[in-house]
């Protein structure tokens, strides 16, 4: 089938034709992977000295989407060099880290993206707490993370076990993300290696995108601008109101303050959602902060004229019910929709579970417990992401039984190790697949349990605990098992679909966050700021023809009221 003629709207032609740096704002589906595409296109037609573009996002599915669009157009070919095309994180270990390694260490540099889960515990009766809980720069114990933990008592020997810990992990040569991070802006702030920086890297980058960037930290910012002040042509793409990453430090007001840094020329704005209906397009605006709502997206795509409303799932109780998937399919399967291709997302993957009857990880540290989600959680994913973090659930578990692990993190102990993926893969997928938890198979989660004992027990050293030992029988085992349907909805977290789009979503607000969020979106005049609703604004504007919000019955009426106040049509259901 050959694809529809691209036919740009006038922003969209600005974008594309821009020479130097921008910073473009983007509403959602507004066609920013497609104007990417038309970019690379006008400047690998210029073919100008051979230079290379360098196309950043903050997700792998975003960037996946890029480079998948940009084969297919024979853009890019195999290898890639001298352009690139990643995430920001692999971007600075490439050009800016393994290049060069860690100052005052000479073994080559290794990226233990887990580190901050090393646990820390300072003599045998001590608590154990991961190495999250200490301030990187000093060492010193956050309070916040004490409470989290449910520490009490002294914590000066944790303290001082923290920071050599984190010393030891960088003589060793052994970086996060965040590691990364700081030495790679180190060297950028450096006048003699900014310098010949600057230079090569201006040799090979005709100009640089950076996607997505409402996800950048500050620290992200600085990066960005010195490839500015090198003179490499810069373009920021991003929707302000799809920030959602506070975790790692991702910025708000200073996004806004940094489009301030460019000309009046240089701010581009690329509006009109192609994407969603007129319905859902109106609906994501009462989404937004109550600063920003007075403004509707137009929809101008294919899906632009369907006819179905916005639903709103009224659920009672104080957890997500299995009755809002039920409800949802019911809604896909009436516009013939494959259910595979519409996720119920949430902020957390235990309230999209919910939603959909899956077993969820209660945080039970069973080992027994854990095989069983870990294989149920494979089962059920429907996307690539979920199942290989299911596979590496498994395979943690089976590097446990051989006694592997010990003190160190799972990622630390695979890059000792050597492991490559094709090295272990096959064996857990020929586990999870022996596992599968079916009922004409296993009449009961002890039959399930005897045979994983069975499949489990080589893995064993000699000497150590036996396999019933490990493996010990759970009363809530039958909780965790149940039987995955060949087709079906798969639970997503926000995080995971950035960046994506769906015939349908379903998105769950639970308990826990929906009043506040509704507080928040309520507020007219409010300067304050609301991670949670920017990620239910995130997972609603991923839909094309159908959009269902699960929301808890003591809310329900506030949010059909600030949805019917943008003039979309709603309907309503009481589960």
């Amino acid at each position: 089938m050959n694809a529809k003629p691209f036919t740009p709207t006038d922003e969209q032609v600005r974008i594309i034709g821009h020479d130097g740096p921008a910073f473009v704002a983007a509403c959602p589906g507004s066609g920013k992977t497609r104007v990417l595409v038309e970019r690379a296109r006008q400047l690998l037609a210029a073919r100008l000295s051979g230079r290379g573009i360098a196309f950043l996002s903050f997700t792998i599915a975003a960037v996946s989407e890029l480079e998948d669009r940009l084969r297919r157009e024979r853009l890019l070919r195999t290898p890639a060099f001298p352009h690139f095309i990643g995430t920001f994180d692999a971007f600075l270990w490439q050009v800016l880290i393994a290049p060069f390694g860690v100052p005052g260490c000479t073994t080559r540099p290794r990226l233990i993206p887990d580190k901050d889960q090393r646990h820390i515990q300072p003599y045998a009766a001590a608590q154990a707490l991961p190495l999250e809980c200490f301030d990187r720069s000093t060492g010193n114990a956050i309070p916040e993370m004490l409470a989290r933990h449910g520490f009490k008592g002294k914590i000066k020997a944790h303290e001082t076990a923290a920071r050599n810990t984190r010393t030891r992990f960088l003589e060793r040569g052994e970086l996060d993300f965040a590691d990364a991070r700081e030495i790679a802006l180190a060297r950028l702030r450096d006048p003699a290696s900014s310098s010949v920086l600057a230079g090569a890297l201006g040799s090979r980058f005709q100009e640089l995108v950076v996607d997505e960037a409402q996800d950048c930290n500050p620290v992200d910012l600085e990066i960005i601008n010195w490839f500015r002040g090198a003179r490499i042509p810069v373009k920021v793409i991003c929707d302000p109101h799809q920030s959602i990453y506070g975790f790692r430090g991702g910025v708000t007001s200073e996004l806004q303050a940094f489009a301030q840094t460019f000309a009046d020329d240089e701010r581009l704005p690329m509006t009109g959602n192609f994407r969603s209906s007129r319905h859902i397009t109106k609906a994501i605006v009462a989404l937004r902060a109550p600063g920003a709502q007075s403004v509707t997206d137009e929809a101008l795509g294919e899906h632009r004229d369907e006819p179905t409303p916005v639903h709103v799932l009224s659920y009672p109780g104080n957890s997500v019910p299995a009755a809002v998937g039920a409800k949802f399919r019911e809604l896909t399967e009436a516009l013939q929709l494959d259910a595979g291709d519409c996720p119920v997302v949430a902020a957390t993957r235990r309230s999209g579970a919910n939603a959909l009857g899956h077993p969820a990880d209660n945080g039970v540290k069973d080992l027994s417990y854990r095989l069983a989600v870990a294989i149920s959680d494979y089962h059920f994913s429907f996307e690539l992401g979920g199942r290989k973090e299911a596979l590496e659930d498994v395979h943690k578990i089976m590097l446990e039984l051989e006694g592997h692990t010990g003190h160190k993190t799972y990622h630390q102990h695979v890059a000792d190790a050597g492991l490559e993926p094709d090295s272990w893969r096959p064996r857990a997928l020929e586990l999870v697949q022996a596992l599968r938890f079916d009922s004409a198979r296993f009449a009961t989660a002890d039959a399930w349990q005897d045979h994983a004992r069975g499949l489990l027990a080589p893995l064993l050293s000699a000497g150590g605990q036996s396999i019933n030992q490990r493996l010990r029988r759970n009363a809530d085992l039958a909780k965790a098992l149940s039987s995955a349907p060949p087709s079906g909805h798969s639970a997503r977290t926000i995080h995971s679909v950035k960046g994506m789009e769906f015939p349908a979503v379903c998105v769950v607000m639970s308990p826990r966050t929906a009043k506040g969020i509704l507080d928040f979106l309520s507020a007219s005049g409010s300067t304050s700021d609301n991670e949670e609703a920017r990620k239910i604004y995130v997972g609603a504007s991923r839909a094309q023809r159908l959009l269902a919000f699960a929301v808890p019955k003591s809310q329900a009426s506030r949010l059909m009221g600030l949805l019917q106040a943008t003039g979309s049509t709603i309907s309503l259901t009481i589960l």
